[in-house]
This record gives structure tokens, C-alpha cells and sequence, in this order.
């Protein structure tokens, strides 16, 4: 398991002072960067490659609240990958002090052409580096139907 510590700022506390929705989603960003550069895809790596990592969602659940001062521990773990390096799955967990999970996200994601704006797999250099990800025990090999499994589509104002 990849892990990234951090402490509550007062930047990432809400109204009612407890850490905000949006400052979860930057650590798992994050952490999920940190985790890419060590694992060699840096950002000079991958302008090399012409590719951007995306984001197609994060399904956060909340446990148990985190406050101002305290640190806190966000966990990477691959729980699909796609056979042609499109696609990832991570699951992000949140440890208080204690070491208590205090929040869970599932996140799915691929990669772009930076040119085409359009999903591209990883070259093969690239993509032997995913063999070394910490994956989790319910891992799966990912096709493009999971990346349709809850059933939403674009609604589009009509004029």
C-alpha cells in the first residue's frame, strides 16, 4: 500500500470545522501524483509520452470526522488496471492518528492524448511500470463496459 501523510490546514477545514469535501479530493490528488512520479511517470515522463492523466469520478464515504492540526493518511491501492493501460482503478483510504479509517474513495481513471484529447493506452514502457502498483485483494483486470457500470450519461439543455 502507497501512503501519503498530511496535516489539516486551515485552508481544508469547512463551516463546520471539520476537514472539507474538496480537501479530500486534493489530497487523493494529491497523492495520487506523488505516487506517479515515484513510480517513474513524472510529469516530464509523461509530456515525453504527450499523455494527462484523468479523472472520470471519486465516490467518496465519510466515517468519522478529521480536525485543524491533525494528521492524517491517505492509502493508494490499484483495484483495476486495463490490459492495455487505459483505464485505473485506486482506492484511497483516509487513516486519522490512530489510525482509525476515517473516509474510503474509489476512484476510476485513464489516460488522454494530450493532442487528440481522446483516451489513449500506456506505451509498453510505460505500461510495464504499473507491474510494481500495490493492488488490492479484490483487483480485477478492467474493460471499458466498468467504466459504464453506473449508467450515466450527458443530459444536455435544449434550447
Amino acid at each position: 500500500m502507497y501512503t501519503k501523510q498530511f496535516e489539516i490546514r486551515w485552508s481544508d477545514v469547512d463551516a463546520n470545522r471539520h476537514l472539507a469535501n474538496s480537501a479530500y479530493t486534493n489530497f487523493m490528488s494529491h497523492t495520487r501524483m506523488a505516487f506517479f512520479i515515484e513510480k517513474g511517470l513524472d510529469m516530464k515522463t509523461i509530456e515525453e509520452y504527450n499523455l494527462s492523466p484523468v479523472v472520470f469520478y471519486e465516490h467518496m464515504y465519510y466515517f468519522k470526522e478529521a480536525f485543524l492540526g491533525q494528521p492524517i493518511t491517505v492509502s493508494l491501492e490499484a483495484s483495476g488496471l486495463s490490459e492495455d493501460g487505459m483505464f485505473f482503478k485506486f482506492d484511497h483510504n483516509f487513516y486519522n492518528h490512530k489510525g482509525e479509517n476515517i473516509a474510503h474513495c474509489e476512484m476510476l481513471g485513464a489516460w488522454i492524448d494530450f493532442t487528440t484529447r481522446k483516451l489513449t493506452g500506456l506505451p509498453k514502457k510505460l505500461f510495464k511500470l504499473q507491474d510494481n502498483f500495490p493492488k488490492t485483494n479484490t483487483f480485477k483486470i478492467l474493460t471499458k463496459a466498468d467504466t459504464r457500470v453506473f449508467g450515466k450519461k450527458p443530459v444536455h439543455l435544449t434550447a
